[in-house]
């Protein structure tokens, strides 16, 4: 919510913000601020505050690694919706309308609430973490996201007693989204998570990106990052969070439960299927590098003391 953009019909990829403006961030922040001030950004941003907390302090949970270069970070993804081809997104994502947007956060809870997104935005600290993404098709990437933790939502509508699962619903617009006219999956499409894998530190309620408002084609205007998992769990365009008792049928695994199972921790020892996990590609890299179990989250094996990983896929 930073940076005013084109919408992405107006200019090709390679013209979308770099990294080297990334850097410069904190200048654009003041200047956006500034902008509202006058109306012309009111569209974007949910207000001057918000605009300031977007940019995000550094956490100690990122990664040191280098991030992937903004044009592959914003012209290469998964979202079934826009299409199935990686370029589909971001050739497509512009239709997606995030005005008005809002969050119901319901079921097995106290109080039960609908957030929109300047509340999102104001809810707790927004901070920078750059974590590593990994997609089940081989390539990765190291992305700069801007959110909090998840928990500090669901803390909100505090989970009663037998709320052991999240389920999250995202948003179906079937006249802009030439992917849901295709019925590549049944939609909406549904992810979950145990409660206390939701309630971990490190998963992420994510805002943004490289400093600004995430981009249509990367889950605009509210998503789930769980670093540790295969990239399809990180639910995009949510609009609906449930918590529940029993486990939820999320949607890759509704399609083909031989290949997607509902844990999808990443894992070199599994191979899906069709093809080894063991090594991945980050993208804007030649050379494969070994895959690390959790992603290198170690931190989240005490979540999975005693299962077996390899039928808990």
């Amino acid at each position: 919510m930073l940076i005013k953009r084109a919408a992405a019909n107006d200019c090709l990829p390679s013209e979308i913000t770099p990294p080297e403006i990334f850097a410069r961030r904190r200048e654009f922040m003041q200047f956006s601020a500034a902008a509202l001030a006058s109306g012309a950004l009111g569209a974007l941003l949910p207000s001057a505050e918000a605009a300031e907390k977007l940019a995000g302090k550094p956490s100690p949970l990122s990664t040191p690694e280098s991030p992937t270069p903004y044009k592959h970070v914003t012209g290469y993804n998964n979202f079934y919706e826009f299409g199935t081809d990686k370029e589909d997104p971001a050739a497509n994502a512009h239709l997606l309308q995030t005005q008005p947007w809002s969050v119901s956060v319901e079921g097995l809870v106290k109080k039960p609430k609908t957030f929109d997104i300047d509340q999102l935005v104001k809810l707790a600290p927004l901070e920078e973490r750059i974590y590593r993404l990994r997609c089940v098709e081989g390539w990765s990437m190291v992305i700069p996201w801007v959110g909090y933790s998840l928990a500090a939502l669901l803390k909100q509508v505090e989970p009663t007693g037998s709320a052991k699962y999240v389920e999250f619903i995202s948003a179906v617009q079937p006249e802009n989204m030439v992917g849901v006219q295709r019925r590549v999956l049944d939609w909406p499409y549904v992810e979950g998570l145990r409660l206390d894998e939701a309630m971990h530190p490190l998963t992420l309620l994510t805002l943004g990106l490289y400093g600004e408002v995430l981009p249509k084609q990367n889950g605009a205007p509210v998503r789930i990052t769980v670093p540790w998992k295969y990239g399809f769990k990180s639910a995009k365009s949510i609009v609906k969070i449930r918590l529940v008792e029993k486990q939820p049928l999320i949607s890759w695994e509704k399609a083909n439960p031989r290949e997607y199972g509902f844990y999808s921790n990443v894992n070199p020892t599994v191979d899906h299927p069709r093809w080894s996990q063991a090594r991945e590609r980050r993208l804007g890299e030649f050379t494969k590098r070994e895959t690390l179990m959790f992603n290198g989250y170690n931190e989240v094996a005490s979540l999975y003391a005693g299962m077996d990983l390899r039928k808990y896929f």
